[in-house]
C-alpha cells in the first residue's frame, strides 16, 4: 500500500504547515494527541493489520500504510521535510520486566534504527521518540548515549525524558520515555507536571455496570453529563451512549478470587487455599489480582487482560471502553479486531493526553 503524489502534495501545500508522520504508529495515541494541537498526520506506518484498522477508522484523513517498516522508502511514502516525525519503535525487548529477551539478541532492540534511518531522509524539523522506561538501563545506558549520538550526527539537538503519565492529567502511573528532537537549535524543555491527579474513581464515573463476560457495544452512560467531573466530560466527547463495553470472561474460580480482594490489594489477599494451583503463591508477580483503588490513578495498564486487574468496585476485569480511558482514550475512539487484539492495542498504547501536552509544548517553539 503506497501513498500517491498526489496525496502527498495535498499535505504539503496546508498553509500552516504543521504535517506528521507517525510510524509504528499502532492504533494511533501519538496521533490523536498530535491532531488534538493541530498537527495534521499525513501518514502513519503500523505492521500490525487490526492496529492499522483502527488507526485508520479514527484518523480517516491520514494514509496508513501497513507493511513492515524495514520494507519502505521514506521519500516515496511520505512528505518530506514534514514538521514533525514520531514514534516507538516495539519496546519489548526494552523492558526491565522482559528477563527473557532483554539482550542484544532481540532483533526488536534495534528497529530503533529504522526510526533513525526515517529522520535522516525525511528531515523533519522535529521529532519525538517514545519507548519504554526500561530502555535507560539498556546496556547500562550506552543505548540512549548511541541514538543520541546517531542524531547528532544528523543535526538534531535532542533532550530526553521518562515522563509519568499521571503527571500530565492522565488517570495512569504509566511512565514512558520521550526524547524530543529538533534541527533547530531549540533547546526543548519538557512540560511541568500539573497539580492535580486525575483518579481510577473521576475516570469511571459515569461509565456503566458490567458484569464478567459482558460484551455489549452500547450503553447508555450511568450518570448525566451535568453532574460529571471534568475528566469524565472530556473523555465522553458529547455522545449519549457508551460503546465497547466488552469485558473477557473468566473462570468462576478467578471470580470468587476477586471477592476477597479490596481497592488497591493484589492477590495476596486471596486465601492460600483458592490458590493451591501456584506451587509458591509467593513467587506471584505483585501486579496480577490488582483491584484497582478509585482514590488514585491506575497502575500501569499494559497487560491489564494477563495480569487480571479488577475493576474497584465489581468483581470483574476491566472493559473495552474502562482501559481506553485510563489511556485517555476519548469513549468517540473505536478500537478494530477481536477483543484480545483490542486489548494489546490499548496496553501498548502512548496515552493521547500525554503526546498532546508535548505536542503543544513543541508548538511554542514555532
Amino acid at each position: 500500500m503506497k501513498i500517491s503524489a498526489d496525496k502527498i502534495n495535498d499535505f504539503a501545500n496546508w498553509p500552516d504547515g504543521l504535517v506528521a508522520v507517525d510510524i509504528f504508529s499502532g492504533a494511533g495515541g501519538l496521533s490523536l494527541g498530535a491532531e488534538m494541537v493541530g498537527i495534521k498526520v499525513a501518514v502513519a506506518i503500523e505492521k500490525d493489520r487490526n492496529s492499522a484498522l483502527t488507526f485508520q477508522k479514527n484518523h480517516p484523513n491520514s494514509k496508513v500504510i501497513m507493511d513492515d517498516i524495514c520494507n519502505l522508502t521514506p521519500c516515496e511514502i511520505a512528505p518530506y521535510e514534514p514538521f514533525i516525525l514520531f514514534g516507538g519503535p516495539p519496546c519489548q525487548g526494552f523492558s526491565s520486566s522482559n528477563t527473557k529477551s532483554r539482550n542484544l539478541d532481540n532483533p526488536n532492540n534495534f528497529l530503533f534504527h529504522q526510526f533513525i534511518r526515517f529522520v535522516k531522509d525525511l528531515k523533519p524539523k522535529w521529532f519525538l521518540f517514545e519507548n519504554v522506561e526500561g530502555i535507560t538501563t539498556f546496556e547500562k545506558g550506552n543505548t540512549i548515549k548511541e541514538i543520541k549520538l546517531l542524531f547528532e550526527e544528523l543535526g538534531y539537538l535532542t533532550n530526553e525524558k521518562v515522563l509519568c503519565a499521571s503527571n500530565y492529567g492522565v488517570p495512569q502511573d504509566r511512565k514512558r520515555f520521550i526524547m524530543v528532537g529538533n534541527r533547530l537549535g531549540i533547546d526543548f524543555e519538557f512540560p511541568k507536571p500539573i497539580e492535580s491527579r486525575v483518579t481510577v474513581g473521576d475516570a469511571f464515573e459515569d461509565l456503566p455496570s458490567l458484569r464478567n463476560g459482558d460484551l455489549i457495544d452500547k450503553l447508555p452512560y450511568k450518570q448525566s453529563i451535568s453532574k460529571i467531573n471534568d475528566y469524565a466530560k472530556m473523555m465522553r466527547s458529547g455522545l449519549k451512549t457508551c460503546s465497547q463495553n466488552l469485558v473477557s470472561r473468566n473462570k468462576e474460580y478467578v471470580i470468587e478470587r476477586y471477592s476477597y480482594i479490596k481497592p488497591g490489594q493484589n492477590w495476596k489477599a486471596i486465601p492460600d487455599e483458592l490458590m493451591q494451583n501456584y506451587s509458591n503463591k509467593n513467587n506471584c508477580h505483585s501486579g496480577i489480582y490488582r483491584r484497582l483503588d478509585p482514590n488514585r490513578p491506575s497502575v500501569v495498564i499494559s497487560n491489564y487482560r494477563k495480569n487480571m486487574l479488577i475493576h474497584p468496585f465489581e468483581d470483574r476485569g476491566l472493559s473495552v471502553r474502562e482501559a481506553a480511558r485510563l489511556q485517555s482514550f476519548p469513549d468517540n475512539f473505536v478500537f478494530e479486531g477481536t477483543l484480545m487484539d483490542i486489548q494489546q492495542q490499548i496496553g501498548n498504547a502512548v496515552p493521547p493526553l500525554l503526546a498532546k501536552i508535548i505536542f503543544d509544548k513543541v508548538l511554542t517553539y514555532s
